[in-house]
C-alpha cells in the first residue's frame, strides 16, 4: 500500500509505500487493549505511603489499665483509633507497570497505525524540517494540511527549530519515531508523519525476532 506525500505547505509530493504490512480488521484488538493499560500503568508514580502502627513515632508505654477506669481497652497509643497513630489498610508504595511481550507491542503499533491509515488519518509529510523556530509558521503550515483538533507530529530524528515551534502550540505533540507508541498513535485526531519519520517506524516493526 502506497500513501500520498506532501509538503508542509500542503502541495502534493508523490507516494511512498508503508514499509510494513496492515493488520486485518479482527486482528491486534487484544493487543492494542494489553499495550495502552500497561503504558498507562506504567505512567503511575505509585509513590503514596501511609505509616502502619509499627512505623509511627509514639510510645509503646499502655495508656491505662486494662480493667477498672470505665474506658474501652488499648494498648498503644499509636493504633489507628488515637490522633497520630497509624493508618489502617493505608496506601502502600507499589509497581503498576505490567509486562507485554515484544511481538506484542509491534503487533498493537502496527495495529494503531493500520486504523488510523484506514481512517485517512495520517499524513506522510516529504519532511518536518524548518528554517525557523517561529511557532506561528508552523501552526500555519498544520492548518494548510487540514489537520483539525489534536495533532500528533512525528519526525524522524531530534530538531531543535521544530521542537521550540511545536511546544507552545495548543493540541500539538511532538515525538520522534524511536520511541513512538500504539497510546501516542491513538491518542491524536490526525497523525503528521515525515518520510524518514515512517521509514524508521516500518523497520522498527519489520524486525526479526532474536
Amino acid at each position: 500500500m502506497e500513501l500520498d506525500v506532501k509538503t508542509l505547505s500542503g502541495s502534493d509530493s508523490g507516494k511512498v509505500p508503508v514499509g510494513f504490512d496492515l493488520v486485518d480488521a479482527e486482528k491486534g484488538n487484544q493487543a492494542v487493549h494489553d499495550t495502552v493499560v500497561a503504558y498507562m500503568a506504567a505512567q503511575r508514580m505509585g509513590t503514596a505511603k501511609a505509616k502502619t502502627r509499627g512505623e509511627v513515632s509514639g510510645t509503646g508505654k499502655k495508656p491505662w489499665r486494662q480493667k477498672g477506669t470505665g474506658r474501652a481497652r488499648t494498648g498503644s497509643r499509636r493504633t489507628p483509633i488515637f490522633t497520630g497513630g497509624g493508618v489502617a489498610h493505608g496506601p502502600k508504595q507499589r509497581d503498576y507497570s505490567k509486562k507485554v511481550n515484544t511481538k506484542t507491542r509491534r503487533l498493537a503499533l502496527r495495529k494503531a497505525l493500520t486504523e488510523r491509515i484506514n481512517a485517512g488519518e495520517v499524513i506522510v509529510l516529504d519532511s518536518l524540517k524548518l528554517e525557523s523556530h517561529k511557532t506561528k509558521a508552523l501552526a500555519e503550515q498544520i492548518e494548510s494540511l487540514a489537520a483539525e483538533g489534536t495533532v500528533l507530529l512525528v519526525n524522524g530524528e531530534a530538531d531543535g527549530n521544530l521542537a521550540l515551534a511545536a511546544r507552545n502550540i495548543p493540541l500539538v505533540e511532538l515525538v520522534e519515531a524511536e520511541s513512538l507508541n500504539t497510546y501516542e498513535v491513538l491518542r491524536p485526531d490526525t497523525v503528521i508523519i515525515s518520510k524518514d519519520a515512517l521509514e524508521k517506524v516500518a523497520s522498527r516493526l519489520n524486525t526479526k525476532e532474536s
